[in-house]
Protein backbone atom coordinates (compact mmCIF):
# COMPACT_ATOMS: atom_id res chain seq x y z
CA UNK A 1 0.00 0.00 0.00
CA UNK A 2 2.78 2.46 0.94
CA UNK A 3 4.69 1.58 -2.21
CA UNK A 4 1.64 2.23 -4.35
CA UNK A 5 1.03 5.56 -2.60
CA UNK A 6 4.64 6.57 -3.18
CA UNK A 7 4.37 5.64 -6.86
CA UNK A 8 1.13 7.62 -7.11
CA UNK A 9 2.80 10.63 -5.46
CA UNK A 10 5.59 10.47 -8.05
CA UNK A 11 3.03 10.34 -10.85
CA UNK A 12 1.17 13.31 -9.35
CA UNK A 13 4.43 15.22 -9.01
CA UNK A 14 5.29 14.49 -12.64
CA UNK A 15 1.84 15.60 -13.77
CA UNK A 16 2.10 18.78 -11.70
CA UNK A 17 5.45 19.60 -13.26
CA UNK A 18 4.08 18.92 -16.72
CA UNK A 19 1.04 21.07 -15.91
CA UNK A 20 3.32 23.96 -14.90
CA UNK A 21 5.39 23.45 -18.03
CA UNK A 22 2.30 23.53 -20.26
CA UNK A 23 0.95 26.59 -18.46
CA UNK A 24 4.25 28.36 -18.99
CA UNK A 25 4.18 27.30 -22.64
CA UNK A 26 0.65 28.65 -23.14
CA UNK A 27 1.58 31.92 -21.42
CA UNK A 28 4.59 32.21 -23.69
CA UNK A 29 2.55 31.53 -26.84
CA UNK A 30 -0.13 34.05 -25.81
CA UNK A 31 2.48 36.68 -25.03
CA UNK A 32 4.22 35.94 -28.33
CA UNK A 33 0.94 36.27 -30.25
CA UNK A 34 0.16 39.59 -28.57
CA UNK A 35 3.69 40.79 -29.19
CA UNK A 36 3.48 39.71 -32.84
CA UNK A 37 0.33 41.74 -33.40
CA UNK A 38 1.73 44.82 -31.66
CA UNK A 39 5.10 44.54 -33.38
CA UNK A 40 3.49 44.06 -36.80
CA UNK A 41 1.45 47.24 -36.39
CA UNK A 42 4.51 49.13 -35.20
CA UNK A 43 6.73 47.92 -38.06
CA UNK A 44 4.04 48.70 -40.65
CA UNK A 45 3.64 52.19 -39.20
CA UNK A 46 7.42 52.68 -39.23
CA UNK A 47 7.59 51.51 -42.86
CA UNK A 48 4.88 53.96 -43.93
CA UNK A 49 6.70 56.74 -42.08
CA UNK A 50 9.98 55.87 -43.84
CA UNK A 51 8.27 55.78 -47.26
CA UNK A 52 6.62 59.11 -46.55
CA UNK A 53 9.98 60.58 -45.61
CA UNK A 54 11.45 59.14 -48.81
CA UNK A 55 8.64 60.67 -50.86
CA UNK A 56 9.07 63.99 -49.07
CA UNK A 57 12.82 63.96 -49.72
CA UNK A 58 12.25 63.14 -53.39
CA UNK A 59 9.66 65.90 -53.76
CA UNK A 60 11.94 68.37 -52.01
CA UNK A 61 14.87 67.46 -54.28
CA UNK A 62 12.62 67.59 -57.35
CA UNK A 63 11.41 71.07 -56.41
CA UNK A 64 15.01 72.19 -55.97
CA UNK A 65 16.06 70.84 -59.39
CA UNK A 66 13.01 72.35 -61.08
CA UNK A 67 13.83 75.74 -59.58
CA UNK A 68 17.41 75.56 -60.90
CA UNK A 69 16.15 74.69 -64.39
CA UNK A 70 13.64 77.52 -64.33
CA UNK A 71 16.25 80.08 -63.24
CA UNK A 72 18.70 78.97 -65.96
CA UNK A 73 15.99 79.04 -68.63
CA UNK A 74 14.96 82.54 -67.57
CA UNK A 75 18.56 83.77 -67.59
CA UNK A 76 19.22 82.47 -71.10
CA UNK A 77 15.90 83.77 -72.39
CA UNK A 78 16.70 87.24 -71.04
CA UNK A 79 20.10 87.24 -72.77
CA UNK A 80 18.65 86.11 -76.07
CA UNK A 81 15.74 88.58 -75.88
CA UNK A 82 18.23 91.39 -75.30
CA UNK A 83 20.24 90.30 -78.33
CA UNK A 84 17.08 90.10 -80.44
CA UNK A 85 16.08 93.63 -79.48
CA UNK A 86 19.56 95.05 -80.17
CA UNK A 87 19.79 93.15 -83.47
CA UNK A 88 16.42 94.45 -84.69
CA UNK A 89 17.38 98.02 -83.79
CA UNK A 90 20.71 97.65 -85.64
CA UNK A 91 18.96 96.17 -88.66
CA UNK A 92 16.50 99.05 -88.84
CA UNK A 93 19.35 101.57 -88.62
CA UNK A 94 21.24 99.73 -91.33
CA UNK A 95 18.23 99.71 -93.69
CA UNK A 96 17.70 103.44 -93.20
CA UNK A 97 21.37 104.08 -93.95
CA UNK A 98 21.21 101.97 -97.12
CA UNK A 99 18.16 103.89 -98.34
CA UNK A 100 19.97 107.20 -97.69
CA UNK A 101 23.04 105.93 -99.55
CA UNK A 102 20.95 104.92 -102.56
CA UNK A 103 19.41 108.38 -102.65
CA UNK A 104 22.85 109.99 -102.41
CA UNK A 105 23.99 108.17 -105.55
CA UNK A 106 21.36 110.04 -107.55
CA UNK A 107 22.66 113.51 -106.56
CA UNK A 108 24.26 115.36 -109.50
CA UNK A 109 25.53 118.40 -107.65
CA UNK A 110 29.07 117.69 -106.59
CA UNK A 111 28.98 119.78 -103.46
CA UNK A 112 25.76 118.23 -102.25
CA UNK A 113 27.04 114.77 -103.09
CA UNK A 114 30.23 115.28 -101.09
CA UNK A 115 28.25 116.50 -98.08
CA UNK A 116 25.88 113.52 -98.22
CA UNK A 117 28.75 111.06 -98.69
CA UNK A 118 30.48 112.51 -95.65
CA UNK A 119 27.32 112.04 -93.57
CA UNK A 120 27.00 108.43 -94.76
CA UNK A 121 30.60 107.73 -93.83
CA UNK A 122 30.09 109.15 -90.32
CA UNK A 123 26.83 107.25 -89.82
CA UNK A 124 28.39 103.99 -90.98
CA UNK A 125 31.21 104.44 -88.48
CA UNK A 126 28.71 104.87 -85.67
CA UNK A 127 26.16 102.33 -86.94
CA UNK A 128 24.98 99.74 -84.31
CA UNK A 129 25.32 97.01 -86.89
CA UNK A 130 29.11 97.35 -86.74
CA UNK A 131 29.18 97.22 -82.89
CA UNK A 132 26.78 94.28 -82.48
CA UNK A 133 28.07 90.72 -81.81
CA UNK A 134 26.60 88.53 -84.46
CA UNK A 135 26.52 85.31 -82.43
CA UNK A 136 24.04 84.27 -79.65
CA UNK A 137 25.18 85.23 -76.13
CA UNK A 138 24.01 81.83 -74.78
CA UNK A 139 23.40 78.42 -76.27
CA UNK A 140 20.30 76.32 -76.24
CA UNK A 141 22.15 73.48 -74.53
CA UNK A 142 20.57 72.51 -71.17
CA UNK A 143 22.03 69.01 -71.01
CA UNK A 144 24.35 69.98 -68.13
CA UNK A 145 21.26 69.85 -65.93
CA UNK A 146 20.39 66.29 -66.84
CA UNK A 147 20.09 64.10 -63.69
CA UNK A 148 21.17 60.47 -63.62
CA UNK A 149 19.04 58.55 -61.11
CA UNK A 150 20.34 55.12 -62.11
CA UNK A 151 22.37 54.66 -58.92
CA UNK A 152 19.49 55.77 -56.71
CA UNK A 153 17.06 53.59 -58.64
CA UNK A 154 19.36 50.61 -58.27
CA UNK A 155 19.66 51.36 -54.54
CA UNK A 156 15.89 51.44 -54.15
CA UNK A 157 15.60 48.18 -56.05
CA UNK A 158 18.10 46.65 -53.61
CA UNK A 159 16.08 47.90 -50.65
CA UNK A 160 15.34 45.10 -48.16
CA UNK A 161 14.23 44.61 -44.59
CA UNK A 162 16.96 44.75 -41.97
CA UNK A 163 17.62 41.33 -40.44
CA UNK A 164 16.86 40.82 -36.75
CA UNK A 165 19.99 41.20 -34.58
CA UNK A 166 21.39 38.01 -33.17
CA UNK A 167 21.11 37.33 -29.45
CA UNK A 168 24.03 38.59 -27.34
CA UNK A 169 25.96 36.32 -25.01
CA UNK A 170 26.14 37.17 -21.32
CA UNK A 171 29.73 37.11 -20.07
CA UNK A 172 29.24 35.42 -16.71
CA UNK A 173 32.91 35.81 -15.76
CA UNK A 174 32.55 39.61 -15.93
CA UNK A 175 29.28 39.78 -13.97
CA UNK A 176 29.48 40.96 -10.36
CA UNK A 177 26.99 40.43 -7.52
CA UNK A 178 27.62 42.79 -4.64
CA UNK A 179 25.83 45.12 -2.20
CA UNK A 180 22.29 44.53 -3.43
CA UNK A 181 23.35 45.23 -7.00
CA UNK A 182 24.25 43.10 -10.00
CA UNK A 183 26.57 44.30 -12.74
CA UNK A 184 25.85 42.43 -15.97
CA UNK A 185 28.22 42.34 -18.95
CA UNK A 186 27.60 40.80 -22.37
CA UNK A 187 29.06 40.72 -25.84
CA UNK A 188 27.53 40.47 -29.34
CA UNK A 189 27.67 37.06 -30.97
CA UNK A 190 30.49 38.37 -33.17
CA UNK A 191 32.46 41.59 -33.41
CA UNK A 192 30.63 42.44 -36.63
CA UNK A 193 27.34 42.67 -34.76
CA UNK A 194 28.50 45.70 -32.80
CA UNK A 195 29.55 47.68 -35.88
CA UNK A 196 27.07 46.42 -38.44
CA UNK A 197 27.14 43.31 -40.61
CA UNK A 198 24.22 43.94 -42.92
CA UNK A 199 21.71 43.85 -40.09
CA UNK A 200 22.43 47.49 -39.32
CA UNK A 201 24.35 48.78 -36.29
CA UNK A 202 22.95 47.86 -32.88
CA UNK A 203 21.41 51.00 -31.44
CA UNK A 204 20.64 49.78 -27.92
CA UNK A 205 20.09 46.78 -25.69
CA UNK A 206 17.22 45.66 -23.51
CA UNK A 207 17.65 43.67 -20.31
CA UNK A 208 15.09 41.71 -18.32
CA UNK A 209 15.52 40.16 -14.89
CA UNK A 210 13.44 38.47 -12.25
CA UNK A 211 13.92 36.85 -8.89
CA UNK A 212 13.74 33.08 -8.62
CA UNK A 213 14.04 30.33 -6.06
CA UNK A 214 15.80 28.09 -8.56
CA UNK A 215 18.43 28.50 -11.25
CA UNK A 216 16.31 27.33 -14.19
CA UNK A 217 15.00 29.68 -16.86
CA UNK A 218 11.38 28.55 -16.57
CA UNK A 219 9.17 30.61 -14.32
CA UNK A 220 7.74 28.67 -11.44
CA UNK A 221 4.22 29.36 -10.24
CA UNK A 222 4.10 32.37 -7.95
CA UNK A 223 7.51 33.75 -8.89
CA UNK A 224 8.05 37.33 -9.99
CA UNK A 225 7.49 38.50 -13.55
CA UNK A 226 10.26 39.99 -15.65
CA UNK A 227 11.45 43.47 -14.73
CA UNK A 228 12.73 45.49 -17.71
CA UNK A 229 15.58 47.90 -18.40
CA UNK A 230 15.54 49.64 -21.80
CA UNK A 231 17.64 52.05 -23.84
CA UNK A 232 20.98 50.59 -22.73
CA UNK A 233 23.74 51.97 -24.98
CA UNK A 234 26.72 50.01 -23.63
CA UNK A 235 27.42 46.29 -23.26
CA UNK A 236 27.39 46.56 -19.47
CA UNK A 237 24.82 47.76 -16.97
CA UNK A 238 24.30 47.68 -13.20
CA UNK A 239 20.95 46.67 -11.70
CA UNK A 240 20.92 48.57 -8.43
CA UNK A 241 18.47 48.83 -5.56
CA UNK A 242 17.80 45.10 -5.47
CA UNK A 243 16.75 43.28 -2.34
CA UNK A 244 18.50 39.96 -2.19
CA UNK A 245 15.56 38.02 -0.80
CA UNK A 246 15.75 35.18 -3.31
CA UNK A 247 18.57 32.72 -4.01
CA UNK A 248 18.83 33.64 -7.70
CA UNK A 249 18.19 36.48 -10.11
CA UNK A 250 17.56 35.33 -13.70
CA UNK A 251 18.90 37.71 -16.37
CA UNK A 252 18.57 37.88 -20.14
CA UNK A 253 19.55 40.47 -22.76
CA UNK A 254 18.61 41.24 -26.35
CA UNK A 255 19.89 43.67 -28.98
CA UNK A 256 17.85 46.14 -31.02
CA UNK A 257 18.80 47.87 -34.24
CA UNK A 258 16.77 50.49 -36.09
CA UNK A 259 14.48 47.80 -37.44
CA UNK A 260 13.66 45.42 -34.64
CA UNK A 261 14.69 43.67 -31.44
CA UNK A 262 16.31 40.27 -31.64
CA UNK A 263 15.86 37.19 -29.54
CA UNK A 264 16.85 37.22 -25.89
CA UNK A 265 20.11 35.64 -24.86
CA UNK A 266 20.16 32.40 -22.96
CA UNK A 267 18.98 33.26 -19.43
CA UNK A 268 21.72 33.28 -16.82
CA UNK A 269 21.03 32.67 -13.13
CA UNK A 270 23.09 34.94 -10.87
CA UNK A 271 23.35 33.57 -7.36
CA UNK A 272 22.68 36.27 -4.80
CA UNK A 273 23.74 34.11 -1.86
CA UNK A 274 20.64 35.49 -0.21
CA UNK A 275 18.57 33.76 2.40
CA UNK A 276 15.36 34.83 4.08
CA UNK A 277 16.62 35.87 7.47
CA UNK A 278 14.28 36.28 10.39
CA UNK A 279 14.29 36.02 14.15
CA UNK A 280 13.70 32.85 16.13
CA UNK A 281 11.16 34.04 18.67
CA UNK A 282 11.61 30.84 20.70
CA UNK A 283 15.12 32.01 21.66
CA UNK A 284 14.21 35.60 22.51
CA UNK A 285 14.70 37.01 25.99
CA UNK A 286 11.33 37.35 27.72
CA UNK A 287 11.55 41.15 27.60
CA UNK A 288 12.20 41.23 23.88
CA UNK A 289 9.20 41.44 21.57
CA UNK A 290 9.69 39.87 18.16
CA UNK A 291 7.36 41.00 15.36
CA UNK A 292 8.45 39.86 11.91
CA UNK A 293 11.90 41.31 11.30
CA UNK A 294 11.64 43.85 14.14
CA UNK A 295 12.74 43.42 17.77
CA UNK A 296 11.85 45.86 20.55
CA UNK A 297 12.61 45.84 24.27
CA UNK A 298 9.62 45.87 26.58
CA UNK A 299 10.77 45.70 30.24
CA UNK A 300 8.55 43.80 32.67
CA UNK A 301 9.86 45.25 35.94
CA UNK A 302 12.10 43.83 38.68
CA UNK A 303 10.36 40.50 38.76
CA UNK A 304 11.35 40.03 35.17
CA UNK A 305 14.93 39.42 36.34
CA UNK A 306 14.05 36.62 38.76
CA UNK A 307 15.56 33.44 37.24
CA UNK A 308 12.90 31.26 38.86
CA UNK A 309 10.05 33.28 37.38
CA UNK A 310 11.87 33.39 34.09
CA UNK A 311 12.09 29.61 33.95
CA UNK A 312 8.31 29.36 34.41
CA UNK A 313 7.79 31.92 31.69
CA UNK A 314 10.09 29.94 29.43
CA UNK A 315 8.00 26.83 29.86
CA UNK A 316 4.75 28.64 29.14
CA UNK A 317 6.01 30.76 26.23
CA UNK A 318 7.73 27.90 24.43
CA UNK A 319 4.38 26.39 23.52
CA UNK A 320 3.21 29.52 21.68
CA UNK A 321 6.51 30.75 20.29
CA UNK A 322 7.32 30.39 16.61
CA UNK A 323 9.80 27.51 16.17
CA UNK A 324 12.98 27.91 14.14
CA UNK A 325 13.06 26.11 10.80
CA UNK A 326 16.29 24.42 11.82
CA UNK A 327 15.63 23.83 15.51
CA UNK A 328 12.40 22.92 17.23
CA UNK A 329 10.96 25.13 19.92
CA UNK A 330 11.01 22.27 22.40
CA UNK A 331 14.75 21.74 22.04
CA UNK A 332 15.56 25.44 22.43
CA UNK A 333 13.03 26.45 25.06
CA UNK A 334 15.02 25.25 28.03
CA UNK A 335 18.56 25.68 26.71
CA UNK A 336 18.62 28.60 24.30
CA UNK A 337 16.04 31.03 25.61
CA UNK A 338 18.14 33.88 26.93
CA UNK A 339 17.71 35.19 30.43
CA UNK A 340 19.23 37.51 32.98
CA UNK A 341 21.15 40.43 31.44
CA UNK A 342 21.49 38.67 28.09
CA UNK A 343 18.82 40.51 26.13
CA UNK A 344 19.35 38.37 23.09
CA UNK A 345 17.46 36.73 20.23
CA UNK A 346 18.90 34.35 17.65
CA UNK A 347 18.44 34.48 13.94
CA UNK A 348 16.41 31.64 12.48
CA UNK A 349 19.04 30.68 9.90
CA UNK A 350 22.18 28.69 10.53
CA UNK A 351 25.10 29.24 8.17
CA UNK A 352 26.62 26.03 6.92
CA UNK A 353 28.63 27.25 3.93
CA UNK A 354 29.14 30.10 1.51
CA UNK A 355 29.12 33.84 2.06
CA UNK A 356 26.39 35.86 3.75
CA UNK A 357 25.48 39.50 4.04
CA UNK A 358 22.76 41.11 6.14
CA UNK A 359 21.91 44.49 7.57
CA UNK A 360 20.62 45.94 10.81
CA UNK A 361 18.55 49.11 10.73
CA UNK A 362 17.98 50.58 14.21
CA UNK A 363 14.61 52.17 14.94
CA UNK A 364 14.42 55.94 15.16
CA UNK A 365 14.59 56.14 19.00
CA UNK A 366 17.12 53.36 19.65
CA UNK A 367 19.36 53.56 22.72
CA UNK A 368 21.89 50.74 22.32
CA UNK A 369 22.36 47.45 20.52
CA UNK A 370 24.89 44.81 19.52
CA UNK A 371 24.90 42.79 16.33
CA UNK A 372 27.28 40.05 15.24
CA UNK A 373 27.98 36.35 14.81
CA UNK A 374 28.98 33.50 17.08
CA UNK A 375 29.94 29.86 17.11
CA UNK A 376 26.91 27.91 18.20
CA UNK A 377 28.90 26.02 20.82
CA UNK A 378 29.90 29.30 22.47
CA UNK A 379 26.36 30.37 23.29
CA UNK A 380 24.86 30.21 26.75
CA UNK A 381 21.59 31.43 28.20
CA UNK A 382 23.29 34.21 30.16
CA UNK A 383 25.99 35.07 27.61
CA UNK A 384 26.40 38.49 26.09
CA UNK A 385 27.58 38.92 22.55
CA UNK A 386 31.30 39.68 22.24
CA UNK A 387 32.26 38.49 25.72
CA UNK A 388 33.50 35.05 24.68
CA UNK A 389 36.20 33.79 22.34
CA UNK A 390 33.52 32.39 20.04
CA UNK A 391 31.53 35.57 19.38
CA UNK A 392 32.10 38.88 17.63
CA UNK A 393 29.93 41.97 17.58
CA UNK A 394 29.65 45.66 16.89
CA UNK A 395 28.26 47.56 19.88
CA UNK A 396 26.61 50.97 19.51
CA UNK A 397 25.06 53.17 22.18
CA UNK A 398 23.65 56.64 22.59
CA UNK A 399 22.28 56.04 26.09
CA UNK A 400 24.37 58.60 27.99
CA UNK A 401 26.98 59.35 25.36
CA UNK A 402 27.45 58.18 21.80
CA UNK A 403 30.04 55.48 21.20
CA UNK A 404 30.80 52.65 18.80
CA UNK A 405 33.05 49.68 19.54
CA UNK A 406 34.01 46.26 18.23
CA UNK A 407 33.90 43.50 20.87
CA UNK A 408 35.45 40.03 20.99
CA UNK A 409 36.59 37.77 23.83
CA UNK A 410 35.50 40.35 26.43
CA UNK A 411 37.70 43.00 24.84
CA UNK A 412 36.42 46.19 23.22
CA UNK A 413 38.08 48.42 20.67
CA UNK A 414 36.57 51.88 20.38
CA UNK A 415 35.88 53.02 16.81
CA UNK A 416 36.17 56.67 15.92
CA UNK A 417 33.20 56.56 13.55
CA UNK A 418 29.82 58.28 13.66
CA UNK A 419 26.87 56.19 14.75
CA UNK A 420 25.49 54.41 11.70
CA UNK A 421 21.92 54.51 10.42
CA UNK A 422 22.35 50.88 9.38
CA UNK A 423 24.99 48.20 9.76
CA UNK A 424 25.94 45.62 7.16
CA UNK A 425 27.65 42.39 8.12
CA UNK A 426 29.46 40.08 5.74
CA UNK A 427 30.43 36.60 6.86
CA UNK A 428 32.50 34.21 4.74
CA UNK A 429 31.88 30.74 6.08
CA UNK A 430 34.34 29.11 3.67
CA UNK A 431 37.28 31.05 5.10
CA UNK A 432 37.49 28.51 7.95
CA UNK A 433 34.69 29.12 10.44
CA UNK A 434 32.05 26.47 10.98
CA UNK A 435 28.48 26.40 12.27
CA UNK A 436 28.24 30.14 12.67
CA UNK A 437 24.85 31.40 13.83
CA UNK A 438 23.60 34.87 13.17
CA UNK A 439 22.20 36.53 16.27
CA UNK A 440 21.27 39.96 17.61
CA UNK A 441 21.83 41.10 21.17
CA UNK A 442 19.74 44.08 22.32
CA UNK A 443 20.50 46.04 25.49
CA UNK A 444 17.87 47.88 27.56
CA UNK A 445 16.69 51.06 25.93
CA UNK A 446 16.24 49.69 22.44
CA UNK A 447 12.84 50.40 20.98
Amino acid sequence: MDTQKEALRRIISTLANKNDELQNFLDTVENTLTGLQEESCKVTSDLEAELEQLRSALEEKGAELRHILKEEKQRKEAELQKQLSEGKSALLSCEELLEFADQTLTITNEEEFLTAAKQIKERVTMAPAFRLTTRPAVSDNMSQFTVDFSAERAGLQRLHFLPVPRAPEIDVSSCVVRDNAITVAWRPLSEADSSGDGSGPIERYELEYRKSNRDSSLRATGEACWEKMSDIRETRVTISGLKFDSPFVIIRVRARNKAAAGEFSEPVAMETRAYNFGFDAATAHAELKVQGDTVTWEPQGVKGHDPRLRAKENRSSSRSATPSPNKTAASRAGRDRFAGESYTVLGDQEMIGGSYYWELRPLADWKSFSVGVAYRASLGRFDQLGKSAGSWCLYATQWLQSSLAAKHNNRAKALDWPLPQRIGIYCDYDSGTKEILLWFCFSPGVR
